[in-house]
Protein backbone atom coordinates (compact mmCIF):
# COMPACT_ATOMS: atom_id res chain seq x y z
CA UNK A 1 0.00 0.00 0.00
CA UNK A 2 1.26 3.32 -1.29
CA UNK A 3 -1.24 5.44 -1.09
CA UNK A 4 -1.55 6.26 2.32
CA UNK A 5 0.99 6.75 5.03
CA UNK A 6 -0.60 3.90 7.80
CA UNK A 7 0.95 4.45 10.32
CA UNK A 8 0.33 8.40 9.68
CA UNK A 9 -3.05 7.79 9.36
CA UNK A 10 -3.55 5.70 12.61
CA UNK A 11 -1.82 7.98 15.22
CA UNK A 12 -3.88 10.99 13.96
CA UNK A 13 -6.64 8.55 14.41
CA UNK A 14 -5.92 7.58 17.58
CA UNK A 15 -5.51 10.90 18.84
CA UNK A 16 -8.86 12.03 17.74
CA UNK A 17 -10.66 9.22 19.10
CA UNK A 18 -8.32 7.59 21.69
CA UNK A 19 -11.50 6.12 23.20
CA UNK A 20 -11.67 3.72 19.92
CA UNK A 21 -9.97 0.45 19.74
CA UNK A 22 -8.25 -0.10 16.67
CA UNK A 23 -7.08 -3.86 15.35
CA UNK A 24 -4.59 -3.69 12.39
CA UNK A 25 -4.24 -6.67 10.35
CA UNK A 26 -2.02 -7.26 6.88
CA UNK A 27 -2.98 -9.75 4.25
CA UNK A 28 -4.33 -9.87 0.62
CA UNK A 29 -6.72 -7.69 -1.04
CA UNK A 30 -9.20 -10.93 -1.65
CA UNK A 31 -9.31 -12.20 2.30
CA UNK A 32 -10.00 -8.14 2.93
CA UNK A 33 -12.69 -7.95 0.33
CA UNK A 34 -14.26 -11.47 1.60
CA UNK A 35 -14.38 -10.17 5.52
CA UNK A 36 -15.86 -6.57 4.58
CA UNK A 37 -18.42 -8.17 2.93
CA UNK A 38 -18.54 -10.52 6.07
CA UNK A 39 -18.81 -8.45 8.62
CA UNK A 40 -15.91 -9.18 9.99
CA UNK A 41 -13.79 -6.12 8.94
CA UNK A 42 -14.84 -2.90 9.07
CA UNK A 43 -12.51 -1.43 6.75
CA UNK A 44 -9.52 -2.63 4.51
CA UNK A 45 -7.04 -1.04 2.12
CA UNK A 46 -6.74 -2.77 -1.34
CA UNK A 47 -4.33 -3.02 -3.95
CA UNK A 48 -6.13 -4.54 -7.51
CA UNK A 49 -5.07 -4.84 -11.33
CA UNK A 50 -6.52 -1.82 -13.22
CA UNK A 51 -10.08 -2.92 -14.93
CA UNK A 52 -11.31 -4.92 -11.39
CA UNK A 53 -13.88 -3.44 -9.49
CA UNK A 54 -14.75 -4.51 -6.03
CA UNK A 55 -17.90 -5.80 -5.13
CA UNK A 56 -19.98 -6.11 -2.34
CA UNK A 57 -18.30 -3.33 -0.62
CA UNK A 58 -18.41 0.16 -0.74
CA UNK A 59 -15.16 2.22 -2.09
CA UNK A 60 -12.87 5.11 -2.45
CA UNK A 61 -10.21 5.02 -5.01
CA UNK A 62 -7.07 6.70 -3.73
CA UNK A 63 -4.23 6.11 -6.50
CA UNK A 64 -3.83 4.84 -9.66
CA UNK A 65 -0.25 4.64 -11.00
CA UNK A 66 1.73 2.11 -13.44
CA UNK A 67 4.10 -0.15 -11.86
CA UNK A 68 7.88 -0.32 -12.65
CA UNK A 69 10.22 -2.85 -12.84
CA UNK A 70 13.06 -3.49 -10.29
CA UNK A 71 16.38 -4.70 -11.01
CA UNK A 72 19.57 -5.38 -9.41
CA UNK A 73 22.63 -2.58 -10.17
CA UNK A 74 24.23 -5.34 -12.41
CA UNK A 75 21.24 -6.54 -14.27
CA UNK A 76 22.25 -5.76 -17.93
CA UNK A 77 18.66 -4.06 -18.60
CA UNK A 78 19.97 -1.62 -15.60
CA UNK A 79 20.86 1.01 -17.61
CA UNK A 80 17.59 1.49 -19.58
CA UNK A 81 15.98 4.55 -19.05
CA UNK A 82 12.27 2.59 -20.13
CA UNK A 83 11.63 -0.67 -20.30
CA UNK A 84 8.51 -2.50 -22.09
CA UNK A 85 6.85 -6.05 -21.27
CA UNK A 86 8.48 -7.58 -23.91
CA UNK A 87 11.93 -6.88 -23.10
CA UNK A 88 11.40 -8.64 -19.49
CA UNK A 89 9.37 -11.34 -20.78
CA UNK A 90 12.56 -13.86 -20.92
CA UNK A 91 13.88 -12.69 -17.33
CA UNK A 92 12.97 -14.79 -14.34
CA UNK A 93 10.78 -12.92 -11.98
CA UNK A 94 10.08 -12.97 -8.26
CA UNK A 95 6.97 -11.83 -7.57
CA UNK A 96 4.05 -12.33 -5.14
CA UNK A 97 2.29 -15.83 -4.82
CA UNK A 98 -0.38 -16.98 -8.09
CA UNK A 99 -3.64 -16.44 -7.22
CA UNK A 100 -2.87 -13.03 -5.16
CA UNK A 101 -4.02 -9.73 -5.73
CA UNK A 102 -0.66 -8.85 -6.03
CA UNK A 103 0.53 -10.86 -8.39
CA UNK A 104 -2.57 -10.30 -10.80
CA UNK A 105 -1.46 -7.16 -11.73
CA UNK A 106 1.44 -8.40 -13.42
CA UNK A 107 -0.33 -11.79 -14.85
CA UNK A 108 -2.59 -9.86 -16.41
CA UNK A 109 -0.28 -6.99 -18.37
CA UNK A 110 1.59 -10.20 -19.68
CA UNK A 111 -1.36 -12.66 -20.69
CA UNK A 112 -3.00 -9.50 -22.43
CA UNK A 113 0.43 -8.74 -24.21
CA UNK A 114 0.37 -12.31 -25.31
CA UNK A 115 4.04 -12.58 -23.51
CA UNK A 116 4.96 -15.80 -21.00
CA UNK A 117 6.88 -14.99 -17.72
CA UNK A 118 8.55 -17.41 -15.71
CA UNK A 119 8.13 -16.44 -11.88
CA UNK A 120 10.98 -18.91 -9.78
CA UNK A 121 10.42 -17.30 -6.66
CA UNK A 122 6.52 -16.41 -4.88
CA UNK A 123 7.08 -14.59 -1.87
CA UNK A 124 4.28 -12.39 0.44
CA UNK A 125 6.49 -9.63 1.74
CA UNK A 126 7.64 -6.52 -0.56
CA UNK A 127 10.89 -6.30 1.24
CA UNK A 128 12.09 -9.99 0.43
CA UNK A 129 10.59 -9.86 -3.01
CA UNK A 130 13.23 -7.02 -3.41
CA UNK A 131 15.86 -8.57 -1.40
CA UNK A 132 15.65 -11.86 -3.87
CA UNK A 133 16.08 -8.46 -6.45
CA UNK A 134 18.85 -7.20 -5.56
CA UNK A 135 20.80 -10.43 -4.84
CA UNK A 136 20.06 -10.96 -8.65
CA UNK A 137 17.92 -13.52 -8.89
CA UNK A 138 15.66 -12.09 -10.61
CA UNK A 139 13.18 -8.94 -11.32
CA UNK A 140 10.17 -7.76 -10.44
CA UNK A 141 7.38 -5.40 -11.31
CA UNK A 142 6.12 -3.20 -8.25
CA UNK A 143 4.71 0.36 -7.14
CA UNK A 144 7.00 2.77 -7.71
CA UNK A 145 6.02 3.65 -4.00
CA UNK A 146 7.88 0.68 -2.83
CA UNK A 147 10.47 0.48 -5.46
CA UNK A 148 11.96 4.25 -5.36
CA UNK A 149 14.53 3.61 -2.36
CA UNK A 150 15.44 0.04 -2.75
CA UNK A 151 19.45 -0.37 -2.41
CA UNK A 152 21.34 -2.05 -4.76
CA UNK A 153 18.92 -1.58 -7.23
CA UNK A 154 17.24 0.47 -9.99
CA UNK A 155 13.81 1.00 -11.39
CA UNK A 156 12.96 1.66 -14.64
CA UNK A 157 9.26 2.57 -16.08
CA UNK A 158 7.85 0.20 -18.23
CA UNK A 159 5.30 1.81 -20.78
CA UNK A 160 2.76 -0.61 -21.32
CA UNK A 161 3.41 -2.29 -17.89
CA UNK A 162 0.67 -3.01 -15.51
CA UNK A 163 -1.69 -0.63 -14.02
CA UNK A 164 -2.36 -0.80 -10.09
CA UNK A 165 -5.21 0.86 -8.58
CA UNK A 166 -5.53 1.61 -4.89
CA UNK A 167 -9.09 1.41 -2.92
CA UNK A 168 -10.16 1.97 0.69
CA UNK A 169 -13.13 -0.23 1.42
CA UNK A 170 -15.70 -0.47 3.61
CA UNK A 171 -19.31 -2.08 4.70
CA UNK A 172 -21.58 -0.27 2.70
CA UNK A 173 -24.40 -1.43 4.46
CA UNK A 174 -23.97 -0.34 8.31
CA UNK A 175 -20.76 1.30 8.97
CA UNK A 176 -19.64 1.76 12.42
CA UNK A 177 -19.69 5.39 13.60
CA UNK A 178 -15.79 4.19 14.47
CA UNK A 179 -15.26 3.02 11.15
CA UNK A 180 -16.85 5.53 9.00
CA UNK A 181 -15.11 8.24 10.90
CA UNK A 182 -12.17 5.98 10.07
CA UNK A 183 -13.06 6.51 6.10
CA UNK A 184 -13.35 10.03 6.83
CA UNK A 185 -10.10 10.50 8.02
CA UNK A 186 -8.25 9.21 5.18
CA UNK A 187 -7.76 11.72 2.33
CA UNK A 188 -9.67 11.51 -0.58
CA UNK A 189 -6.41 11.22 -2.70
CA UNK A 190 -2.88 10.81 -2.20
CA UNK A 191 0.29 11.95 -4.28
CA UNK A 192 2.05 9.29 -7.07
CA UNK A 193 5.54 8.81 -6.11
CA UNK A 194 7.64 8.79 -9.58
CA UNK A 195 10.47 5.72 -10.50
Amino acid sequence: MTAVDVAAVLGAFHRSYPEVGVHVRTGGSDEFLRRIAAGELDVGLLGLAEGLTPRGVQTRELSRERLVAVLSNGHRLAGRRRLCLKDLAGEPFVDFPEGSSGREQSDLAFDRAGLRRDVSFEVNAADLLTGLVRQGLGTTLIAPGLAHAVPGCVCIPVSDGPVRVEYLAWDSFNPSPAAQAFVDAIPASSAQRPC
